[in-house]
């Protein structure tokens, strides 16, 4: 089983599908899944959009991305979108439309997981929720967390929610083993004042083989957690830069290969290159 992971697509919600089919063509390795980090960029109404996401949109079309791509049938998204045959399973971010999401959820309650597009391809899991995949004889066990932290007790949706924490502390006393967890924030190690403390507590109550997040802007690193057993991976953004090319670290493949096996690989930059901001849409 190989699961492609991404983080801060804000928009660009047919990138990491376009970027996938690309992996399978040059590799010749099936991507069974994608993870997606927060941050998706899902405004259906571009009438709601937040300032941040406003002002990125104002002179990059791309910001809206779900609204063109993902809300009404693109015979060309259909087609390569049947063709690759695959979900991406998201985590919300603190740039999103949450009364939207919030109305998905509640309508497809009590489900672990909701789509949240026409094709029926991308799918937000609930915080907190133990998630199952399943490809060939390969389980894989996972959860999400996602918006962000706050320490001033700030109520606004881009903040974890209490319903969400109700979820979270069910996960915990459930000492289910994972053997992924996607945020889209941090947890507070190493910065007490930033980060979301939830995400701590949960890396140090349950036994989770990676840790997968973005947000902060940093490049992708990885490293042991403080627990000792957890390997936390920043994701880079999947942003283009001045030149209108894809960072090193944007886009990784973790293969498992049996329980408790597996590898992870980031997708190398010679690969990323051939896709830029220009020509993404149509390599």
């Amino acid at each position: 089983m190989r699961i492609a992971l991404f983080a801060d697509i804000h928009g660009k919600l047919l990138l990491p599908f376009k970027l996938v089919e690309l992996y399978q063509r040059e590799t010749g390795k099936t991507v069974d899944l994608i993870l997606q980090c927060g941050d998706m960029g899902v405004f259906p109404d571009i009438e709601n959009l937040d300032k941040a996401t406003l002002k990125h949109a104002s002179r990059d079309r791309d910001e809206l991305g779900f609204y063109d791509d993902f809300m009404q049938v693109e015979p060309e998204v259909k087609t390569m979108l049947d063709k690759l045959d695959l979900h991406m399973i998201c985590v919300r971010g603190n740039h999103e439309d949450h009364d939207f999401l919030d109305a998905q959820e509640q309508a497809h309650a009590p489900a672990t997981r909701f789509p949240i597009d026409v094709y029926k391809r991308v799918w937000v899991c609930r915080t907190g929720c133990a998630q199952e995949f399943e490809a060939g004889t390969e389980k894989l066990t996972f959860a999400g967390i996602g918006r962000i932290g706050d320490r001033k007790g700030r109520s606004e949706k881009r903040f974890l929610q209490d319903y969400e924490r109700a979820e979270l502390k069910k996960l915990i006393r459930s000492k289910t083993d994972l053997d992924i967890l996607i945020t889209h924030d941090k947890d507070t190690t190493g910065d007490p004042g930033y980060g979301m403390e939830e995400i701590r507590t949960v890396l140090d109550e349950l036994i989770i083989h990676y840790h997968f997040y973005g947000h902060t802007g940093k490049p992708c690193s990885n490293e042991l957690d403080a627990n000792g057993i957890t390997r936390t991976i920043k994701i880079k953004e999947l942003e283009f830069d001045e030149k209108g090319a894809l960072p090193e670290g944007c886009m990784l493949v973790l293969e498992k290969n049996g329980p408790g096996d597996f590898t992870l690989d980031v997708v190398p930059h010679a690969l990323l290159k051939r896709v830029m901001k220009f020509n993404w849409r149509t390599f």
